[in-house]
């Protein structure tokens, strides 16, 4: 009796050897870090000056704008449902997720090129170029975007999973300046060299940026492994398609992040306005660089300290005060607005100016907490799944919060151009096709509103929406101890298969 209690304590001590083993070695890591800092700029960089470009460059009228966003948002999600169970059911020499690095490479390289090009084309031309260039990049990126969830899978070690999340988030912020030169130098080298304009500036960084995230996403496939064991082909087949997305339907944890991504969503639109907010409201796009540069000094501290929260009040509790604090930040904000000294911004320029960017920067705090917990939240998510079905379809999960991701970027994409529609903007230029500030009132009160209520309310629904999540607690202690019992007997299965093959 005595021998059979040892041996299951040593085999309970097994298992746990096994989630708790250290498995990331510093080249993986760094390999991790890089793919995430250039598919982060690059997305970062389109996302905040895609639309400028197409309106002011390229000429495309803000409705077509609007209407190409929401036939893209519509097609991806359509193609999501493919490619996330393409993506589940792959089962290559190189892993399920590896691959993907690289298939996807010219789909997302020449949309993005495309985006960042203004050809002289008629108005219907350029409507299809848009359309093909959104469309193009966005087919790439449903794939590509599969190499996140590399991170779910390069460790069965939570606690290495979650500090390899904070590690990168944390290097996120030595590369996120790169788009934000990009005022400074719209607004500087038209003046050093008159042949240089302003749509050179954009395309030539465009492209630069694409370079740079396709060389990372190279170096990443070769140097990163995936560990976490999956199920077997043979297994795949026995779970059927069907089945698959009733058990994602039935997972609790997985809708209460859906609803406060939909909603965080939004935050986008205000994103969106950024370029006309700087350019006509305070009367410079440089203004933007000068912002970026101190309301990122604290996503230094905040990254760490995400880490810590998360610690002490778990992922649930840190995901709800950060969107909470957010909502009532950007509120408090556009209430006092953007040029307290005096009726308008230049009245008191260098004073108006200091104060937008400290509330800006007081209205930021949130945002790398986020983007620390909610990777973290997923992964959570993603283990409850297995711990219930036996399962990691997390592309297919992935695909599932991509419908409702891709609803809102619809309807925020349409919102982009809409709301300029609304306030009535119209993009001036001088003669040499540079970029000119509005002066009507009703014009900047429209974009300055866009600029923080979509925000506010974005942030504060995010928070509220984690309260039907529930793994927190005794919960949450019962997951990680059955889990690692299910995932010690399946290695163990794979091992002993592997034997039998060599013998």
């Amino acid at each position: 009796m005595a021998d059979d209690i040892m041996i299951s304590e040593e085999e309970e001590l097994s298992k746990l050897e096994y989630t708790k083993k250290r498995y990331l070695t510093p080249k993986e890591v760094v390999a991790f870090v890089l793919v995430n800092f250039g598919q982060k700029n690059l997305s970062q960089f389109i996302s905040a000056y895609k639309e400028f470009f197409m309106i002011q460059f390229l000429k495309l009228n803000t409705t077509a704008y609007a209407y190409i966003n929401l036939f893209a948002s519509v097609y991806d999600a359509v193609d999501d449902t493919v490619s996330g169970l393409i993506i589940d059911r792959t089962r290559t020499r190189w892993g399920r997720i590896r691959p993907f690095f690289i298939l996807p490479l010219p789909l997302w390289i020449i949309g993005g090129a495309m985006m960042f090009t203004a050809p002289s084309i008629s108005s219907n031309g350029k409507v299809a170029w848009a359309a093909v260039a959104i469309v193009l990049y966005g087919l790439g990126m449903s794939y590509f975007g599969a190499w996140w969830l590399m991170v779910y899978n390069i460790t069965p070690n939570n606690n290495e999973r979650n500090n390899l999340i904070t590690i990168t988030k944390f290097f996120e912020l030595f590369g996120t300046w790169l788009p934000s030169l990009i005022p400074v130098l719209v607004s500087v080298l038209p003046k050093i060299n008159s042949s240089i304009t302003m749509e050179s500036v954009y395309t030539g960084f465009a492209y630069f940026m694409i370079i740079l995230a396709t060389l990372f996403a190279v170096y990443g496939f070769f140097n990163v492994r995936e560990r976490v064991p999956l199920q077997s082909r043979e297994e795949m087949k026995e779970t059927s398609v069907l089945e698959s997305i009733k058990q994602i339907f039935t997972n609790k944890p997985l809708f209460a992040i859906i609803f406060a991504d939909f909603f965080n969503n939004f935050k986008a639109v205000g994103g969106s306005s950024e370029s006309y907010f700087w350019l006509n409201n305070t009367g410079s796009l440089a203004n933007q660089t000068i912002c970026g540069l101190f309301t990122g000094i604290p996503n230094y501290l905040m990254v760490p300290l995400a880490a810590q929260m998360v610690k002490k009040f778990g992922a649930r509790l840190t995901a709800i005060g950060a969107g909470v604090f957010g909502g009532i930040a950007y509120t408090a904000l556009f209430i006092i607005g953007y040029h307290p000294f005096g009726q308008t911004f230049s009245d008191h320029y260098i004073l108006n100016l200091i104060w937008v960017i400290f509330a800006l920067t007081i209205c930021g705090l949130p945002n790398k907490i986020i983007q620390v917990v909610g990777p973290i939240l997923c992964a959570e998510t993603f283990d409850y799944m297995e711990w219930k079905h036996g399962l990691r379809n997390e592309a297919l999960v992935t695909t599932v919060q991509g419908y409702f991701t891709k609803l809102a970027t619809s309807i925020t994409g349409w919102l982009s151009g809409m709301v300029l529609t609304w306030i009535n903007y119209v993009p001036l230029t001088d003669s040499l096709g540079n970029a000119v500030a509005q002066t009507d009132p009703d014009i900047l009160q429209g974009i300055w509103a866009v600029f923080c209520i979509l925000p506010a309310l974005a942030r504060g629904l995010y928070g509220l929406s984690f309260i039907i999540y529930p793994i927190h607690g005794n919960l949450k202690n019962q997951m990680i101890a059955e889990l690692a019992d299910i995932r010690a007997q399946r290695l163990a299965q794979q091992n002993s298969g592997s034997q039998q093959s060599a013998d």
